[in-house]
This record gives structure tokens, C-alpha cells and sequence, in this order.
């Protein structure tokens, strides 16, 4: 299976052979765990790779149900989705924005900032759609009250635990392709900043089983940088058409304040109410003031910093818009070349002679002298 057309051969295990053939090597990985199920012997190591791990029975009302909790062979299954997303990564660059890129004709810095936006569109739409799908399904929107409630969650659903392990999958594959995909050293610690910020967030949310409102926080940022990304997208193929940045930028500021209301409500008011107030990492309770104030302040500061920037990127970009209208002001009207008089004989032409009003010749007649 080969996911680019190659003209050029490179050495085996080379930098460049790695590059190239790294969606490939991926899927001759993700093959072996697959086969490894056909068999006996070897099925019970491939589930690690391919199932979440630590599943218990919690009695409900209805009966029992199946829930999961986290533990080290997490990192087994994240390990095996971080391959299945850089195939699907090699997949969408290859068969969706190469063939796009090609008719725009963008320069190098376009082109690696249209990269970056498609990859990120498909994730934020389908990431949207599932942390949709989840939040409404286990009723976190209609009851605002379970994002704090009966905490610490512990077991999760199967539902909730896998989307967290695919979401940890995803960002940690963002690592090794700034590599494969040769991106630019001036977008590195831009990419890497965000990055990091996802895994710091995402991880913490699962680790301190803050899952519930972890999934409405990333649905209300996702939504933002999809429709942000989207805009991007727009913008390359038309460069006149803004009207997505102006919609996101009205977005923006809202979906923060939305955020940190919601942090604070249920972080600060909700978790400091409940009466296990203690710090037991066997039990999974983390619901302690000190525990608090580092997650408030570490989202507060991300929002604010998100915030930040965005006013930045604003006025820099209303500073160009004004200097060029003014430059078009400055620039004087072309003086327009003066009209020839053009003085011509009383009468009118016909036939490249010219006759009089009358009739009469216009010249004046020669007197015969006598």
C-alpha cells in the first residue's frame, strides 16, 4: 500500500527513505497487530493494542454495565492509535490537500499553512461531531450539575474513555510529523506551543477524572478552531473572501468567557461544595483547594494568553488594513494630457474638400486684375 508516487529511490532506513515511507512503515505495524488477532497464541496481546484496558462491572439500575478506568496499559492503545492517525494523516495530505493545492498554486508559506489548516479542519469537524454525539448521549448538557456531581469519576464509559485515548493519540502524533512533513523552523515553536498546550489540558482532564467537564470545554474550543481553520482554508482559495474571519473573530472572545465561566462554576463553586474534600490518588480524588487553584489558574492563564494573541493578531492586522487605505489616498490622480485645439476651417468636409454652408466654396476668389 503506498500512499505517495515515488520518482526517486532513497537508501533503506535513511532519513529520507523514513520521510517518505513513514505512513507506510505505519501500516505494515498496524497489519502485524491485526494479524496477531487470527491467532490464539497472540490475541490477547493484541487486544491491548486495540481495546481501552481495565473494564469493571458497575451495578446500575437497569442491571450492569461496563465501565473503564486508566491505568499504564493506556499507553499500549495510545501507542497503536498514534500509528492509525499517522496513516490517516498521510491519507487526507495525500489524496484530499495535495490534489487542492496543486490548482491554488500557493507559495511555500501558503502552502504549509494550508496543510496545517486542512489537517486541522478534518480533525475539528470530527471532533466536534463525536464530543457532540458523547456530551449529549450521557445527558452532561442537559444537566450542567453531573460535570461536578458524584466526583471523582472514575469509571468511565467506554464511549467517553475512548474518545480521551484517540484525542491523546492525535496530538501526540502532531509530535513526529512536524518531522516527517519537513515544516518550516519558523513555524516549529508556534506549532509546538499549541501542541503542548493540548496534551497538558487533555491529559489532565483524564488523569484528574475532570472527563465530564473536559469534553464540554473541548467541544466549545474545537467548535472555534474549526470554524478559525475553515476561514483559513477560505481565504487561500479566495483571498477577498473574509467574511468566515469576521464570524470567528465574534466568536472567539464569547467562547472564551463561555469557558471560564463554566471552569469557574464548576472547579470553583461546584467541587469546593462537595463534601470528599481530600487528596487520595488511590481513589482518584484530587478535590483539594490546592488541586483547584492550579487547574482554575492554568485555564485561566490559557485563556488568557489565547485571548492575548488574538487581540494581537487584531490590531496588526487593522494596522495594515489602515495603512493601506492610506497609502491608496496618498498616491496623486495621473494628470490627465491637455486637449489639441484643433481649429478648423468654417464649412463642413465631404470627400476631403471643404464646402461651405451654402454651398458656396469657402475660399475667397481671386479679382482678375482688369
Amino acid at each position: 500500500m503506498a500512499f505517495r508516487r515515488r520518482t526517486k529511490s532513497y537508501p533503506l532506513f535513511s532519513q529520507e527513505f523514513v520521510i517518505h515511507n513513514h505512513a507506510d512503515i505505519g501500516f505494515c505495524l498496524v497489519l502485524c497487530v491485526l494479524i496477531g488477532l487470527m491467532f490464539e497464541v497472540t490475541a490477547k496481546t493484541a487486544f491491548l493494542f486495540i481495546l481501552p484496558q481495565y473494564n469493571i462491572s458497575v451495578p446500575t439500575a437497569d442491571g450492569e454495565s461496563v465501565h473503564y478506568h486508566y491505568g499504564p496499559k493506556d499507553l499500549v492503545t495510545i501507542l497503536f492509535y498514534v500509528f492509525i492517525t499517522i496513516i490517516l494523516h498521510a491519507v487526507v495530505q495525500e489524496y484530499i490537500l495535495d490534489k487542492i493545492s496543486k490548482r491554488l498554486h500557493l507559495s511555500k508559506v501558503k502552502h504549509s499553512k494550508f496543510n496545517e489548516s486542512g489537517q486541522l479542519v478534518v480533525f475539528h469537524l470530527s471532533s466536534v461531531i463525536w464530543c457532540f454525539y458523547v456530551v449529549v448521549t450521557e445527558g452532561y448538557l442537559t444537566n450542567p450539575r453531573s460535570l461536578w456531581e458524584d466526583y471523582p469519576h472514575v469509571y468511565l464509559p467506554f464511549q467517553v474513555k475512548f474518545f480521551y485515548l484517540c484525542q491523546l493519540a492525535y496530538w501526540l502524533h502532531a509530535l513526529p510529523e512536524l518531522y516527517f512533513q519537513k515544516v518550516r523552523k519558523e513555524e516549529v515553536p508556534r506549532q509546538l506551543q499549541y501542541i503542548c498546550l493540548y496534551l497538558v489540558h487533555i491529559a489532565g482532564a483524564y488523569l484528574l477524572n475532570l472527563s465530564r467537564l473536559g469534553l464540554v470545554l473541548l467541544l466549545l474550543h474545537y467548535s472555534t478552531e474549526f470554524l478559525f481553520h475553515a476561514a483559513r482554508l477560505c481565504y487561500f482559495a479566495d483571498e477577498n473572501n473574509e467574511k468566515l474571519f469576521s464570524a470567528w473573530a465574534a466568536v472567539f472572545g464569547l467562547t472564551r468567557l463561555c469557558i471560564l465561566t463554566l471552569a469557574v462554576l464548576a472547579i470553583g463553586f461546584g467541587l469546593a461544595r462537595m463534601e470528599n474534600q481530600a487528596f487520595d490518588p488511590e481513589k482518584g480524588n484530587f478535590n483539594t483547594l490546592l488541586c483547584r487553584l492550579c487547574v482554575l489558574l492554568l485555564l485561566c492563564a490559557a485563556q488568557a494568553w489565547l485571548m492575548w494573541r488574538f487581540i494581537h493578531s487584531q490590531l496588526r492586522h487593522w494596522r495594515e488594513y489602515w495603512s493601506e487605505q492610506s497609502a491608496k489616498r496618498r498616491v496623486p490622480a495621473a494628470p490627465r494630457p491637455a486637449a489639441r485645439l484643433i481649429k478648423r476651417e468654417s464649412g463642413y468636409h465631404e470627400n476631403g474638400v471643404v464646402k461651405a454652408e451654402n454651398g458656396t466654396s469657402p475660399r475667397t476668389k481671386k479679382l482678375k486684375s482688369p
